[in-house]
Formats: C-alpha cells, structure tokens, sequence
C-alpha cells in the first residue's frame, strides 16, 4: 500500500497549492452574483445578443448546480514520469487523463478559431473550454456524442428547485431538460434553457443551435466567457469568467486545476473512449451527471464517496484525502458499478448500464407542436425604408394551449438587400406567456423583388415553419415636367477643343423644386427630327471614349444637375443638346463649334 498511498500524498499536496493559487487570485476577482428571477426579458436581451449586444450575465450559466470534483493527476501529461515515479505507477494515468475525445477536442479548437475571428481581444484558450467541459460533462460522457457531436444520451443536471440548488422556475416547457416543473442544466457544457435561449450558437453549420450539441455548446460557452470585454490572457479576467459559469471558489480552484493540465499537454482519443469521472450519478436517477448535489445538502459537503469535503465558501482548507481503497487512481477504464449513470450508452472503456429502467421517469415535454402566423403573412415595404408590421408567429402545444420562452427563429431566405435591425439575416426570439413571437423591424434594403421571411421553431425539426412573402417595391421616380438653363451665356468653341463653361440646368414639378430627377442628355441633328447625332460636340464616358448619349443623370437636392465637361472633333457648325426627363419635359441647348483656324 505504501505506493499507493504516496502517490495520493504527492496529488492531495499538489491540490493544495493550485487550490491556494486559485483563492489568492480569486480576491482580485469581482464575479458576478446570482439571482434567481422569473424568464421575463428574454426576448430583449435575445434581440441584444443576436444584434451583437454583450449583456451582463446575470446568472451561473450552469444554475450553479452540481459538478465533478474529479483532479487531475500530477504527473504532467506530456512528460508521463517527470513528476513521479512510483513502481507500478508508470504514469498511465496522467496519459489517459490528458487524452480529449475527438469530437470534443475539435470544437473547442473550433471555437477558439471562430473567437479569435470574431473577438480578437478575448484571447480564449481553448483549454479553458476543456477545462470546463472536464468538470461540467466529464468531456461529454467521454465523447459518448454522434457523428455530429450530439450527445446520444442526456447529460442532465439536477432540478433547481429551490432545495440545495437555486429556485429557476421551467423556462422551455420541458423541450431541452424535459421537466416542465424546473430548468436543470442542459448537455456537455450545462447551459440552463433561459441561458440558452440568449447565448445559443449553431457551431456546426447545420442550421440549428442544440446545448446537447458539443460544437454548438462550445462556441455559445465561449461568447459567454468573453462577455463585457474580458480579456482571457489575464488572469483576473478568466477568474471571473470562470466564476460567471459557477459562482463557487470550488468549482473555480477545480476548472483552474484542469485549466494548467491541458496547459501542459493533450492528445486525441476516439470518440467514446475518454476517461469517465468517478463520481456516482446524482439523486434524480435520470441520466443527470454525476456529482450531483442531494437535496439540503451543501455544495462543499459529501459530493462522493471518499471525498469528505473540498474548500468552499468559508473553507479554504486542503482536502481530505481519499480512502486507500477508493478507486481513484486515475485508470482509464472504472470498473462496472451498478450505480453508473443510467443514461450511458456503453461503448469502448464505458461501463455496461443497469437493465432496471429509472423508478421516476423524466416528465413528458409539452414544447411546441405547431406554429401559426397571427395577422399578415404578405409583406412590403418600399426600397431603402422599413417595413410597416413585424411578422409575429403563435407557437402551441399538442393541446392547442400557448408555449412561454419557446424559441423561434427569423430567416431570410432568397437574394435581397433587407436586414433585420442591426444588419443580420437570422435572428432568435422567445415567445411570450402567450405564445407569440415577434420579429424585429425588417430593413427593405435598396434592392427590388421578392424574398421569404421564414419562422421556425429551434429544436423542433418536425413542427412546420411558417413562411411570410415578403415585397420591396422600387422608390417612385421623382417627377419633372420643366427643365430650365441656369445662365445664359452663349456656348462656343473651337473644333478639337473643348467648351469653357460647364452647362447646369434645373428641374422642376409644378414648379417646386424637383429633386432625384432621371436626366437624359443626347445630341441631335435637329429640333424637328431629332436624330442623334454622329459628330460634332460630345461626351467622354466612364472608360474615356467618346459618347453623344448619356443616361443616368439625376438632380441634386437643389433640381440641379451640372452636366460633365463637353469636346469637340474637328467637325465646325451648330449643333443641339436635348434635355429631357420620364415625363416629358424637354430642354434644348444651342451648342457652337468654329474652325479652330478661323478662331485664330
């Protein structure tokens, strides 16, 4: 046993001065503190975080529930004998430890990428996200997730109901955690659904933001993590983040803890064969993780066999040291317990679950079932405004009754300019007591023609969704029905020249001014039979050849246009420049070209 035995000495000394570390650097720390509220503003603070917004968050993103307390071993993971060497202790748990599902490995690096595209200054490691996903999920279950990166089973915190955790009344019907008495936090990362429901992310392109998704959940815990600006090079800055996730010194000593192993170094595993923490699972017996708290009892208190306490609130103790005969050596296979959680599916290192099913099933969800529109599903609005009504949906359960806090998405789908306010094509809302959703103001855009506006509900892939017909008509032409010359000098010039003075007339519409109005300038022959002209005076377009047509031209705010500078080839005599405007309105110019020769 003396093997044994010192080698949790060497691990319970070295929890020790990280937990010290954590608590020193804790008091700079200034995190934000719970409190427990009724879903109310959702749909603001969902419209400020899709318009780019950082709200405050003001509650643990996980609902301050339970965790695992599992450490890290010792020995560090890139260099297996380093820091012991113990006979019959090769340094093969500190390997296993060290080794992250793939799926899950990826989308943290996948979300570090996406942040440091998207917010340079955060600096988010992803071994913060491992580190955190360590303690919330045990990776995911040890990557027990699919081809996509959805967890196969539920990974379930326990009900916040008020009795050991924090009161948070059901804020999703029962659609994500399945209890439609209290939220319990939700998939590999823990997000609470009213969390979610602001903070949600599609992480893997697929269209849909799912918390029991890895990528998904991984990039939505980064955003959150970089919130008010922090800048996770610093210290003080994670501290705080990490505090944001779980108000707890605990949990903040024990992320830290997990946060400088995977510093040190990490490798790959297959999917499904990370190694799965020890803990037995929580009182719900419902696929929730393990660690979980009983009910009345403290957070720092009996979270597992073996483990007597961990430093908490008012405690800064070290821990206690494990029994000798607690199976907590860090192996990379737990050996079978009947008590394991109930909702792992077994595969490659997992544990085989128990036959008999939970005593107390998960409630039924009563999310929705169909989403109709309330009022017009038409739409239109005139180029470059907005438009006049905001499409609104009504979500409904299978008994026709309204669904609060359901999520509904706003898509615009087809080529077009419009934007929702803040310039975003997709945007998520949350129903209100009941049952409807409504989207921002919708921008028109300045170009013309026809798209769908497309509202669906977020998790719900077999509920309908409800699509408006959305129009952006052309701006009205501005009018003009006279034309006049500003001056009245006559215009002359030499062939091969150009003329002095620029020529500037003015529009207008019963006589007000005519503001925007489309001008066409063409030289003619002649006023009675106007045929454009092949010679004489002309114009240079954009590419610097020569043109006796020119379209495109508008007044300013003041009905006045200025005409472009206008030359001459070698061709001497009178020629005319006609004027005219859609309604009508014509002016004809005068325009005199000599012999250069003559002139002189």
């Amino acid at each position: 046993m003396a093997p044994l035995i010192g080698r949790r000495l060497r691990k319970g000394a070295a929890t020790t001065a990280v937990a010290a570390a954590a608590m020193a650097a804790l008091t700079a720390s200034q995190a934000p503190g719970f409190a427990a509220q009724e879903h109310g503003d959702g749909d603001h603070r969902d419209r400020d975080r899709a318009s780019g917004a950082q709200p405050s968050p003001d509650a643990p993103i996980d609902g301050g529930g339970s965790y695992h307390t599992d450490l890290p071993p010792l020995t560090k993971p890139d260099k297996p004998g380093s820091s012991i060497d113990l006979p019959g202790f090769p340094g093969s748990s500190a390997k296993a430890e060290a080794g992250i599902p793939a799926s899950v490995l990826a989308a943290y690096k996948k979300a570090e990428a996406a942040l440091r595209e998207s917010k340079p200054g955060c600096n988010l490691p992803w071994q913060l996200l491992a580190a955190i996903g360590k303690v919330e999920s045990g990776q995911a279950r040890g990557g027990n997730v699919d081809e996509v990166g959805t967890t196969v089973s539920p990974i379930l915190g326990p009900a916040l109901n008020g009795n050991g955790f924090a009161m948070i009344k059901d804020t999703d019907g029962g659609e994500f955690d399945g209890d439609t008495t209290h939220d319990r936090a939700v998939g590999p990362m823990q997000f609470i659904p009213s969390t979610w429901a602001n903070w949600s992310e599609d992480g893997n392109g697929d269209g849909r933001s799912d918390p029991n998704n890895i990528y998904d959940a991984a990039l939505a815990a980064g955003y959150y993590l970089c919130a008010n600006n922090r800048d996770l090079s610093v210290q003080d800055d994670i501290n705080e983040a990490i505090l944001g996730y779980n108000h707890s010194r605990e949990y903040l000593n024990t992320v830290l803890s997990w946060f400088e192993y995977y510093k040190s170094g990490t490798h790959e595993v297959p999917d499904g064969t990370g190694v799965l923490p020890s803990e037995k699972p929580g009182p719900s017996g419902d696929g929730s993780k393990s660690g979980s708290k009983g009910p009345g009892k403290d957070k720092g208190k009996d979270r597992d066999k073996g483990r007597d306490k961990a430093p908490g609130k008012g405690d800064d103790g070290p821990r206690t040291l494990p029994k000798p005969d607690d199976d907590r050596d860090g192996s990379t296979s737990p050996s079978p317990d009947p008590d394991d959680d109930p909702g792992q599916t077994p595969g490659p290192g997992l544990p085989t679950p128990p036959t008999t099913p939970p005593t107390t099933p998960a409630p039924k969800p009563t999310g929705t079932a169909k989403l109709t529109a309330v009022g017009a599903k038409q739409l239109t609005a005139t180029a470059g405004e907005t438009f006049s009504g905001s499409p609104k949906v009504r979500a409904v359960n299978a008994e026709g009754k309204p669904v609060a806090a359901a999520r509904v998405k706003y898509e615009i789908r087809g080529e077009t300019s419009a934007r929702f306010l803040g310039l975003i094509r997709s945007v998520t809302v949350l129903t209100g007591p009941d049952g409807t959703a409504t989207a921002p103001k919708l921008l028109a855009g300045e170009q013309t023609g026809s798209f769908t506006l497309r509202a669906t509900a977020v998790g719900r892939e077999k509920v309908a969704p409800v699509d408006f017909a959305a129009t952006v008509k052309p701006r009205p032409v501005p009018r003009a029905d006279a034309l006049a010359r500003l001056g009245d000098s006559v215009l002359k010039a030499g062939t091969g020249g150009s003329f002095a003075d620029l020529l500037t007339v003015k529009a207008t519409n019963k006589g007000k001014v005519a503001a925007g109005v489309p001008v066409t300038a063409t030289m003619i022959t002649d006023a009675k039979k106007p045929e454009p002209s092949d010679k004489g005076p002309y114009f240079l377009d954009v590419k610097g050849k020569p043109v006796r047509t020119l379209t495109g031209l508008k007044t300013n705010a003041l009905g006045q246009l200025t005409l472009p500078k206008i030359l001459t080839d070698e061709h001497a005599g009178s020629y005319l420049l006609r004027l005219t405007t859609a309604d009508g309105a014509v002016l004809d110019v005068e325009l005199t070209v000599t012999s250069a020769a003559a002139s002189q």
